[in-house]
């Protein structure tokens, strides 16, 4: 029987605290094993105001449907259990060097991102998929945080499939109806 480990790493993006992360994984003839968090590896790569995640979350979500963009009062690790994701980040820290960079990623199991409180975090479904949120906070209605409409162009994100506004089967009414990011900007006062 052969083996084959893929060891852990993490790399910064283009958005300051975001993490693109590959997970350990084992593989042999029998499937493959992965760490989906291991405290005293990533200890070293997430801030130390992580100190343990308080929610997990799984959705299930079908091919063609997004998610998104949300930036809650929380820090989250987010990964898919199966399937793939193209996922979409957006700064909206008003104090952040990087705010307004979007970052998108790829994921599949085994690739996971760490997205810091005030980043917005969304996706859309390659295929049918089975993806996972960590939270370092519980959700809660009403909680702090923002919102960005995912089909903004100014945001710039090509999403693989394309989405119809009126599809409630592809996106909420909730998202679709978010504020652009220039709204944004106008209610935090930045010009």
């Amino acid at each position: 029987m052969s083996l084959h480990v893929e060891p852990f790493r993490a790399n910064s993006s283009n958005i300051e605290g975001l993490k693109i992360i590959s997970t350990k994984m084992a593989t042999d003839d029998r499937g493959t094993v992965r760490e989906l968090f291991r405290d005293s590896v990533y200890s070293e790569v997430l801030p130390e105001t992580i100190t343990g995640w308080k929610q997990i979350n799984l959705t299930r979500t079908r091919k063609g449907a997004v998610r998104g963009l949300h930036g809650e009062a929380m820090s989250k690790l987010v990964t898919v259990a199966y399937g793939s994701v193209f996922g979409a980040y957006v700064d909206t820290r008003p104090d952040s060097r990087t705010f307004g960079v979007v970052q998108t990623v790829h994921i599949t199991p085994g690739i996971q991102v760490f997205v810091p409180q005030g980043v917005c975090n969304g996706f859309q479904a390659l295929e049918d998929t089975e993806y996972l949120y960590f939270f370092d906070n519980e959700w809660a209605p009403g909680m702090p945080g923002t919102a960005l409409c995912p089909l903004d162009p100014e945001l710039g994100i090509r999403w693989p499939i394309p989405v119809d506004i009126n599809n409630p089967d592809q996106i909420s009414q909730k998202d679709s109806k978010a504020p652009t990011f220039k709204e944004l900007c106008e209610i935090l006062g930045i010009n």
